[in-house]
């Protein structure tokens, strides 16, 4: 599935502008790759992040990776719910699996990234 209401990176991170706020996650193709996943590492509000800086660990039965902020920004909230269930990244990693919200540094990072269309050209490549 892939959410055309995003924007999308070459490692597999979207992020959805929702007007004061940006929504960071992992792409349903990444949440697949990895598996079943047990356990995320999320930042702490108040954080900051260069675009591409590593900004969160997720850590399934397969492996571990690191998540990349796709814009630079602080971290405004977190998604405490992953804590207890993040399995929940499989299920639904748009809606409910969001990882954190941020306040943009500078919103035309936006521009450098994936639409739905070039992320699925992207997927087919690899």
């Amino acid at each position: 599935m892939i959410d055309k209401n995003v924007r999308y990176t070459e490692n597999h991170e979207w992020v959805r502008d929702e007007g004061d706020l940006f929504v960071v996650g992992i792409t349903q193709y990444a949440a697949d790759q990895l598996g079943d996943i047990t356990f995320v590492e999320l930042p702490e509000v108040g954080d900051e992040f260069a675009q591409d800086e590593e900004a969160a660990t997720v850590e399934s039965v397969k492996a571990a990776s690191d998540v990349y902020s796709p814009i630079s920004g602080r971290v405004a909230e977190t998604n405490s719910v992953l804590d207890a269930k993040p399995e929940i990244i499989n299920k639904s990693p748009y809606d409910e699996g969001w990882f954190f919200k941020m306040e943009a540094a500078d919103p035309s990072e936006m521009d450098d990234l994936m639409d739905s269309k070039e992320y699925e050209a992207f997927l087919k490549e690899l």
